[in-house]
């Protein structure tokens, strides 16, 4: 959809006052049609079917799964918890078109991975794009529905609007080969000759009076008009709900990976993955789309928002698609440089003649895209912070294992599941909690779950599990990894799988040695992967084939499971410490602070029971 509105509203809105100055009506209508047709070959043809769809991230596509491209090929990352095990992933890596890097790509890389201001124009850049699709996604439900109502006055001197643009809306749920098919063999041909019948009847009938403008339903028969009134507005329902889904997919893709607030996400199918809804992004974006209704009211100023917002998006997927030809395909630099010069030239011009609309719309998607992207800088930023302050206070090993085996505290019957963002060391969050209250569950697993860059992983091989001290200190460390679009399993769910995991772990001990040297550099090639088809929980610990060190661990885990599993999380309290800038102790204490208290708390994300939950308070100064 978003492919038709951008030669749509540039070409009405900037360009097509010029070409309604030519005088001879087939001479117009000609320059017309050849610029509507080779802009439809060009873009969506050329660049997005043959060219952009081809870097899909294991089917997922926008300019999110491109800077997921570039973070994996690049060792660039959103949030420094990034292992070596990560690049184990089955979808970790994707095919590439050459076997080895060229020298520019390479040199290329290793920029990437030493600075990290250029990380952060990536960043920052792709949040662009993303904020701008957002933003699309308040102006293209009332565009698509008041044009489609207002095209009724078209015969009395309106605006333009077409009813085509809902045949791109669904794309994205379909794979590379039936997009390509369905757009070359039915989209693209229908599109040209549905432009080429409107501009072979406006050549010979039009006639350009002082108030009367080009508009589709002129060519339609008198008869027809009310049934094409009402598959217009039927299309523009369809093609509002793609886009207004896709905001929640985006939104979901940037909490993932810690680049916006935390949110309700609702998943509406139990068979169809990735199908959600967020109720705060849904009233926010009604909000916003009758707020743009009734301060526009014409389709006109609409359009100009709109089309900004749209070639906005697409000079971003170029610019990426760039790095991601060098990058991920291993291509010469000549050719990502004729990408970017052939298409960022035309895209640029589009560019340029939306933004001379600035006062009469354009603004709208500018205002937008910045709010939202404020919005997500302050808090990544905090997340940042904050995650930095974990691993400069994180407790030593050494300091845990000096306890002894019961750690210095009294053990209770059951699990304690720990939750942290670090993959290694003791969170700050334990030490404070054992200062003040002396006691803890006869099993602590400690619970890292992270995103990685990557849609989706397989659920074999979706944790990573290690001993922290001997066996007998019964402590683990426990690594979930989900894809930016995974579902996070139920309470209930997760419990098992994790308590199967453990048990699987301490079954076969692949891990070679009994304690695990976290400060050691080689440390995840001491965590192990393990899962079962069959469920480890149901073998019987006392079966002769285990011994019996490893009988009594299970032994010990399977009496903590029926004892109960409680989960402790941390309370964090972030401010700005002293001597920082003005603008940081802004940003932290009341930027990310109000983020923080209206967004949801860390129990609703990480989906556990408030019943069996315990949150320990600690003071961030970051």
């Amino acid at each position: 959809m978003d492919l038709e509105i951008l030669h749509h509203y540039t070409c009405t809105r900037a360009l097509l006052p010029k070409i309604l100055n030519i005088q001879r009506p087939m001479k117009r209508s000609m320059v017309f049609l050849s610029f509507v047709f080779w802009t439809l070959t060009l873009v969506p043809l050329l660049k997005y079917v043959f060219i952009v769809l081809r870097a899909d991230d294991n089917g997922e596509g926008g300019t999110f799964a491109l800077y997921s491209l570039i973070c994996r090929h690049a060792r660039v990352n959103s949030l420094p918890n990034c292992q070596l095990a990560d690049e184990d992933l089955s979808t970790y890596k994707k095919d590439i078109l050459a076997p080895n890097p060229t020298t520019f790509g390479s040199s290329l890389k290793s920029t990437l991975e030493r600075h990290r201001v250029l990380q952060k124009c990536l960043l920052v850049l792709a949040l662009i794009g993303t904020c701008m699709v957002i933003g699309d996604g308040v102006l293209t439900p009332a565009i698509s529905v008041f044009s489609a109502v207002s095209g009724v006055e078209l015969a009395m001197a309106k605006e333009h609007h077409k009813c085509s643009e809902a045949m791109f809306a669904d794309l994205g749920h379909f794979s590379q080969l039936s997009i390509k098919i369905a757009f070359t063999s039915i989209v693209y041909p229908s599109l040209i000759l549905a432009y080429m019948g409107q501009a072979a009847y406006l050549s010979q009938h039009h006639v350009i009076e002082n108030d009367y403008r080009i508009g589709f339903y002129v060519s339609v028969p008198e008869k027809l008009r009310w049934p094409v009134l009402a598959i217009a507005i039927l299309a523009a329902v369809v093609g509002s709900q793609a886009i207004i889904t896709g905001t929640f997919s985006i939104i979901k893709q940037c909490s993932a990976l810690g680049c916006f607030p935390r949110v309700k996400i609702v998943h509406t199918s139990s068979k169809v993955h990735g199908q959600i809804y967020i109720p705060e992004i849904n009233w926010i974006l009604m909000l916003l789309c009758l707020a743009v209704t009734i301060g526009f009211r014409d389709t006109k100023r609409m359009g100009n928002a709109s089309g900004l917002a749209v070639i906005t998006v697409m000079l971003v997927t170029t610019c990426l698609m760039s790095l991601v030809i060098v990058l991920c395909w291993h291509q010469n630099v000549f050719l990502a440089l004729c990408f970017v010069l052939f298409f960022g030239t035309i895209e640029a011009l589009y560019f340029s003649a939306s933004l001379i609309k600035f006062l009469e719309g354009a603004w709208v998607p500018i205002v937008l895209a910045l709010t939202f992207m404020l919005v997500m800088y302050v808090w990544h930023y905090g997340t940042l912070k904050k995650y930095e302050f974990d691993v400069q206070n994180k407790v030593s090993v050494d300091w845990l294992l000096s306890l002894g085996p019961s750690l210095g505290i009294v053990r209770v019957r059951g699990i304690g599941l720990i939750h942290t963002e670090l993959v290694s060391g003791i969170p700050a969050i334990f030490s404070h909690f054992v200062t003040n209250l002396p006691a803890f569950h006869q099993v602590l697993v400690f619970i890292c779950i992270k995103s990685v860059p990557v849609p989706h992983v397989r659920h074999e091989e979706q944790f990573l599990v290690g001993h922290i001290g001997p066996r007998e200190y019964r402590l683990y460390r426990c690594i979930v990894r989900y894809g930016y679009r995974d579902v996070q399993k139920d309470d209930l769910e997760f419990e098992n799988d994790i308590v199967c995991t453990l048990a699987e772990f301490i079954r076969t001990g692949k891990v070679g040695p009994n304690s695990v040297d976290e400060n050691s550099t080689k440390q995840d090639e001491k965590m192990a992967g393990c899962w079962n088809a069959f469920n480890p929980c149901r073998r019987h610990s006392d079966s002769p084939e285990i011994d019996r060190g490893v009988r009594e661990e299970l032994q010990d885990l399977m009496e903590a499971r029926e004892a109960g599993v409680a989960y402790i999380l941390g309370h964090s309290y972030v401010r700005a410490k002293q001597g920082s800038s003005l603008l940081k102790k802004f940003v932290i204490n009341y930027g990310y602070d109000l983020l923080r208290r209206n967004s949801r708390a860390p129990t609703y994300a990480l989906s556990v029971p408030h019943a069996s939950t315990l949150e320990v308070g600690m003071a961030y100064h970051v």
